[in-house]
């Protein structure tokens, strides 16, 4: 029973950074999901794939993985790199294409 601690990304729809600030400590899947044969619905006989806790800093979740004896791997988040722009560069004069309508 392996856990994975990360922080989560924002979705596609997000234009803020709401719900990516806390630490996630997640149960990899033990076994494949697999179709029902009678509904077609999507089922899984493991229950500790609905496990999903939040903590607030990353240490909080390694302590609680390390005092439950869970086998635990920390994903680093990656920083997006910051882009500053100002509506002003679109007027530049040293553009690298000239600004057209």
């Amino acid at each position: 029973m392996l856990a994975r601690i990360f922080r989560p990304a924002k979705t596609a729809m997000q234009s803020g950074k709401a719900k990516t600030r806390d630490w996630i400590l997640e149960f990899e899947p033990a076994a494949a999901k697999r179709n029902d044969p009678l509904t077609g619905w999507t089922q899984s006989v493991d229950m500790n794939g609905q496990v999903r806790l939040s903590f607030e800093t990353r240490d909080e979740a390694v302590a609680y993985a390390q005092k439950h004896g869970i086998a635990f791997q920390v994903i680093e988040p990656k920083e997006p790199k910051k882009i500053i722009k100002a509506y002003a560069d679109n007027f530049a004069t040293n553009r690298r294409q000239p600004w057209t309508h």
